[in-house]
């Protein structure tokens, strides 16, 4: 298995994992308590960050899984993420309503990229 490659490694789970050219990120999270805004920016810089650590970056991006705490924060999130998005290279995107892990985060998304 040396051709899997697992970037910020826990006990629990990796930020990332590359494997045959693509990237996995885990779900990732901004500072809890923060508005959704604050939330959104923080985990597409975080986004960002695994993804130059993987060799790649977001115009590579393959597919998006965004998941809001409540979708009434649609368009504010929507406002960060439409600044920051590549328009050349739009990923395939799905967004819901979930459960976050604690009711401090508002925001969750999770990305796979090409290398």
């Amino acid at each position: 298995m040396t051709d899997i490659k697992r970037l910020e490694a826990g006990p629990r789970m990796s930020q990332a994992v590359i494997h045959g050219g693509l990237i996995w990120l885990s779900g990732q999270v901004g500072a809890p308590g923060e508005s959704v805004t604050a939330q959104t920016k923080a985990i597409l810089a975080g986004i960002d960050k695994l993804l130059a650590e993987a060799g790649s970056d977001k115009s590579r991006l393959l597919q998006t899984t965004i998941w809001l705490a409540s979708m009434d924060d649609f368009a504010e999130m929507n406002a960060v993420w439409d600044a920051w998005i590549d328009p050349a290279n739009p990923p395939t995107r799905a967004c819901g309503e979930s459960k976050l892990a604690t009711p401090d985060y508002k925001v969750e998304i999770i990305v796979v990229a090409a290398q």
